[in-house]
């Protein structure tokens, strides 16, 4: 049974920084899309970055590229968002998903399995 544990989230100041963790279990990732997807009071859950597993590759939403990386410890089996420079407007309950489908890595629809969320608070 997959399992995927969030951790790190917090209040911080804007311009401050903090670094979310995804703990995935249940079984091997190397064939998976790990991502990272937020949503605040009223709003839709909207992409954030992803990760290819196995090469490494990276997927930034617009809105957070060259402030977040998304990273992977692959002996730990644990995702990583690093956030830095945060604004207000990341204020959100951040979620880490999984899917095997490479495919449409920016929809939310996509992914089979999901963390129970963490709270991240900038503010201003």
């Amino acid at each position: 049974q997959v399992q995927l544990v969030e951790s790190g989230g917090g209040l911080v100041q804007a311009g401050g920084s903090l670094r979310l963790s995804c703990a995935a279990s249940g079984r091997t990732f190397s064939n998976y899309i790990m991502a990272w997807f937020r949503q605040a009071p009223g709003k839709e859950r909207e992409f954030v970055a992803a990760l290819k597993w196995s090469g490494g590759i990276t997927y930034y939403a617009d809105s957070v590229k060259g402030r977040f990386t998304i990273s992977r410890d692959n002996a730990k089996n644990t995702v990583y968002l690093q956030m830095n420079s945060l604004k207000p407007e990341d204020t959100a309950v951040y979620y880490c998903a999984a899917k095997v489908s490479s495919s449409s890595v920016r929809a939310p629809a996509g992914y089979a399995y999901w963390g129970q969320g963490t709270q991240v608070t900038v503010s201003s």
